[in-house]
């Protein structure tokens, strides 16, 4: 189980642009659970996730996993046990190194390097195999840098590697909103084919309702720092586009916009 307690989190504190967006902030997430999280820009959306990565810190509160303490932990620590994957499909690989290379340090995550080559060729069949599965053809590609792949290839290869060793946790930072539609939609169902294998506990902040209400078993909607709609089970079944965007259109009138 993931939880935030009595989370407070300032933005440049002491100087006349001081801005809370979180206070006494509270959110738990049980084990299991696909979480599609919505919002306005500056609603709180990947604050929350950077809190929850340590990229960030908090004025006060716990960030509790597993039953630990991670408050005071390092950001690197705790991607032990996370998986992130960016907006950017630029930021979750190395365009200068190859394929096979890039896969052989997600699939090193954690581990302590010795003075030996950093590609085990035992692991290319492995490798392979699991490229297969996303169907894009990057399995008979091994040896093509990185940099030269498509936005969605990169995408696809930066959420395999993300997963490839044992995490609990998989952040998806709208991770599908750089990439055209029809390669949008295949990076969605690679992802809930991978979240269901692996049943892992996932937090997706999107822009896209549609994926928002389809994927996941509880959408959050943020505003203010607050979660204003909190659906899971049978409630979340019942939510439509609709129904969310109504939502937004209430606080865009009552903000004035």
């Amino acid at each position: 189980m993931l939880e935030l307690k009595h989370i407070d989190k300032y933005y440049n504190p002491g100087t006349i642009n001081e801005m809370c967006l979180f206070r006494d902030f509270n959110l738990s997430i049980r084990d299991g659970e696909f979480v599609s999280v919505v919002g306005s820009n500056g609603s709180g959306k990947t604050s929350l996730l950077n809190i929850i990565c340590g990229s960030i810190d908090v004025e006060n509160g716990q960030i509790i996993m597993d039953g630990k303490d991670i408050t005071g932990m390092k950001e690197f620590s705790r991607h032990q046990k996370i998986g992130r994957v960016f907006q950017n499909p630029a930021a979750g690989t190395s365009p200068g190194m190859t394929i096979l290379e890039n896969l052989s340090l997600a699939d090193n995550k954690g581990k302590h390097y010795l003075l030996s080559r950093g590609v085990n060729d035992k692991r290319i069949s492995y490798y392979r195999e699991e490229l297969s599965r996303l169907r894009l053809g990057l399995e008979d590609k091994l040896d093509v840098k990185v940099g030269s792949l498509s936005g969605g290839q990169r995408q696809a290869l930066a959420l395999l590697m993300s997963t490839m060793t044992p995490i609990e946790f998989l952040i998806l930072d709208e991770h599908t909103a750089a990439l055209d539609p029809k390669t949008a939609e295949t990076i969605m169902e690679l992802t809930d084919e991978i979240v269901r294998e692996k049943r892992l506990t996932t937090i997706m902040v999107t822009h896209n309702l549609r994926y928002a209400v389809e994927y996941g078993s509880r959408l959050l909607m943020m505003h203010e720092g607050e979660c204003i709609i909190d659906a899971a089970g049978e409630e979340k079944a019942a939510l439509n586009v609709d129904d969310i965007l109504g939502r937004f259109n209430e606080i865009s009138i009552a903000c004035g916009n």
